[in-house]
């Protein structure tokens, strides 16, 4: 699928106006309540199902079927992206006030370098045949790791990002209200609101490789790949204020998860063989029906079970 630049450049102005808006809205670090966040999980939603909308009327149902496969895969992993920031919002007790705008920011991040690794994962495919059959292989593991070594969590702190930023950055390990940098003793320094922002950028990078090479399975359009991995990420953030209550209800959902990302590692190596690309009513077919078991499974084993906070 061929897309001119001014069509690229719409679509960034659009997303970089609502990311204002919401920028806007939430000037006041306010804690987020589950309403507030239902009501922008929901917008959010809307507009990435209304751009499918948009395809389905500009490309045809096939593109815009390519775009939904990849936007509901993403937005399933990126229900794991909400048990790592709790983990991490966690483990250096970021006041609530000041959670969304770590992760407003770290959404920001997430986009830029996603556009990179699209880019980048793309040309490679298309270019080398071979690296379907190592992103997929990648996938299969990827997805045997999550369904059974899913606990084993490197904490945030030990982090070789988190800790190289603090080798060459000047950082105070306290909060300076929601302050990325300061001055202390007359010397610009980090605050620790900071390292938890690289914290969360460092978790995604591990996160889009996943991620990434998954919709790659589905489609080589760069333009696909990535706006269903915009639409999908801008929502994270109302999702994660939506979710933390409820985390320790999805206890099976990681097996879904790694259902999903071992069948787009098959689907990817199916792709340079004789049997081709699966039809794309399959792939939607596969990625809605584990979800809804994973998650139905996990709620009727804790079911009874209190939300977090109640």
């Amino acid at each position: 699928m061929s897309v001119s630049w001014w069509i690229w450049a719409v679509l960034m102005l659009a997303i970089a106006a609502m990311l204002a808006v919401d920028l806007f809205l939430h000037r006041d670090n306010h804690v987020v309540g589950f309403r507030e966040a239902a009501v922008w999980s929901g917008i959010w939603i809307a507009a990435g199902l209304l751009f499918g909308v948009v395809l389905w009327v500009w490309q045809g149902g096939d593109v815009a079927g390519t775009y939904y496969a990849g936007y509901l895969i993403e937005k399933a992993l990126s229900i794991d992206n909400v048990f790592v920031f709790a983990l991490i919002f966690t483990s250096f007790a970021v006041p609530a006030a000041f959670q969304h705008k770590v992760l407003f920011w770290g959404v920001i991040g997430a986009l830029v370098f996603r556009l990179v690794f699209i880019f980048v994962g793309a040309e490679l495919l298309e270019t080398f045949f071979w690296t379907a059959y190592v992103f997929g292989a990648f996938l299969v593991w990827t997805g045997y790791k999550m369904a059974f070594r899913h606990g084993e969590q490197t904490p945030p702190e030990r982090n070789p990002v988190v800790r190289l930023v603090r080798r060459i950055v000047p950082t105070d390990p306290a909060f300076h209200g929601d302050r990325f940098f300061t001055r202390v003793d007359g010397k610009r320094v980090a605050t620790l609101l900071f390292v938890v922002l690289i914290a969360v950028e460092a978790t995604d990078l591990i996160f889009a490789v996943d991620s990434v090479a998954a919709i790659l399975a589905i489609t080589t359009s760069t333009f696909i790949v990535w706006t269903a991995n915009a639409f999908a990420i801008l929502g994270l953030r109302s999702l994660y204020f939506c979710l933390a209550g409820l985390l320790r209800r999805f206890v099976h959902l990681h097996y879904g998860l790694a259902v999903l990302l071992a069948f787009a590692g098959v689907k990817l190596i199916l792709s340079e063989t004789p049997v081709g690309k699966l039809p794309i009513p399959v792939t939607l077919g596969v990625i809605v029906v584990t979800i809804a078991v994973s998650i139905a499974w996990s709620l009727r084993s804790t079911r009874g079970t209190a939300p977090e906070g109640s």
